[in-house]
């Protein structure tokens, strides 16, 4: 494996990614021990375990997990394996239930995890269990921002609200649409994609591909539109550390929180001029202006998207190989928000993020390409990742690749951490 991933040139203005990233099982095994196991990852949204009981499936990480809102009114995530044989405790999706049983030998447990039943009881000792190293097994780490839940397979991380850090304002941004916050709307989107999760990453956040890949979609929206004299995407790039950016910008669609758009009723219209107003009321002119009118691509290192536009999705990828992930994504909408919003809110997500939409499978298709293309390693070593360097950190426009620099730059450190450490060691 090959010690040198990234060389960023700041007087050349030349930033570049070595391709072997994206197809050296290697480096992937490094990934998940240095990153994955580590970093502060997506687990779900705490609205889809409202009630005492409910459960949801996930796979975090590479982990089998259970989400669960305890009888106490905890949230925990469980590790979805028994400590008895390791089958998976729960094999359902989601639910509501105070307990689990393993389909293997029967063993139970309450949702929070605690070991209260098995048969042949009296083939154990008395004493069995009375440490709870036969309960199910909790991960430790488990906090949330905003409604936003993530674990941490490091007992030793920092906290969440420090990693977070300055991606903390944009998540504020879009939460703040509604006094009474988000939750996940029914249903879980989820695809596989024959590419190396990396590029989904650099996707999110890259605008400068919006135009090319995406131009049938702008084109529908400026025939929809007859006062746009053009369509644009004009906004900023903004490294936020941590591996973390965003693209902040306006567009052409519009966005039920505060922007309408001509494809819809005028009723629509004046309760969405209502929703500005009170906007501005709480939070000022400015304030509430990005909130209702501007977009946001928000990247949380390593594989979280925030994607705050035309509608609020979350998307979390994790790879099985360098050139295979699989990707589950979620709607988000304000709790509060009314029918027609929401029809018009879910035909956007649909029409643009959705299964068959316009960007998901243009998107899927030109990192399916590129990681076709990486047969060429050896010739074509490098991505360059260049554009915007001749302007500084600063005043970067979000068609600019800062975005991707910040990820990579915090790929690199993570990575030559483990590398130095490894030679010390040796």
């Amino acid at each position: 494996m090959r010690d040198q991933f990234v060389i960023d040139d700041k007087k050349k203005h030349e930033f570049l990614v070595h391709r072997s990233v994206f197809t050296d099982t290697e480096i992937m095994e490094k990934e998940k021990k240095e990153i994955f196991d580590k970093c502060w990852l997506f687990i779900g949204h705490e609205s889809e375990i409202t009630n005492p009981g409910d459960y949801k499936r996930k796979k975090t990480g590479g982990r089998n997990l259970l989400f669960v809102h305890g009888q106490d009114g905890v949230i925990r995530a469980l590790y979805n394996s028994c400590p008895h044989r390791g089958a998976l405790v729960c094999r359902e999706s989601e639910g509501n239930s105070r307990v689990f049983r393993c389909f293997y030998h029967a063993w139970s447990f309450k949702n929070d995890g605690e070991l209260v039943g098995m048969p042949g009881k009296d083939g154990f000792p008395n004493d069995f269990n009375c440490d709870g190293s036969k309960n199910m097994k909790l991960v430790q780490r488990l906090e949330t921002y905003r409604g936003f839940v993530f674990v941490n397979f490091d007992n030793n991380a920092v906290s969440l609200e420090d990693y977070l850090g300055n991606a903390k304002e944009y998540i504020d941004l879009v939460v703040d649409q509604s006094e009474s916050g988000l939750e996940a709307l029914g249903g879980v989107q989820e695809y596989s994609v024959s590419a190396n999760w990396k590029l989904l990453a650099e996707n999110s956040v890259d605008l400068y591909h919006g135009m090319p890949t995406h131009k049938t979609y702008f084109d529908i929206k400026q025939a929809q539109d007859k006062n746009l004299k053009k369509v644009k995407l004009e906004g900023k790039g903004v490294s936020l550390g941590n591996g973390h950016a965003v693209i902040e910008y306006i567009a052409p669609w519009g966005r039920p929180v505060a922007q309408w758009t001509p494809i819809w009723d005028e009723d629509l219209k004046k309760d969405m001029e209502e929703i500005k107003v009170n906007l501005v009321k709480k939070y000022g002119e400015e304030r509430a202006d990005r909130i209702a009118n501007y977009n946001r691509n928000i990247l949380i290192f390593p594989n979280l998207v925030i994607n705050d536009i035309m509608a609020v999705t979350a998307r979390t990828f994790y790879p099985s190989r360098p050139g295979y992930m699989e990707v589950t994504g979620y709607a988000l909408a304000p709790k509060d928000e009314d029918a027609a919003h929401r029809i018009a809110r879910n035909n956007n997500f649909l029409e643009f993020l959705g299964p068959g939409g316009f960007a998901t499978p243009d998107d899927n298709e030109a990192l399916e390409l590129c990681q076709e293309a990486y047969n060429n390693n050896q010739e074509v070593e490098w991505n360059d990742i260049s554009k915007g360097m001749v302007r500084g950190e600063e005043n970067v426009l979000a068609t600019d690749e800062i975005q991707m620099r910040s990820f990579w730059r915090q790929y690199n450190t993570l990575l030559q951490q483990s590398i130095k450490k490894e030679a010390k060691q040796t």
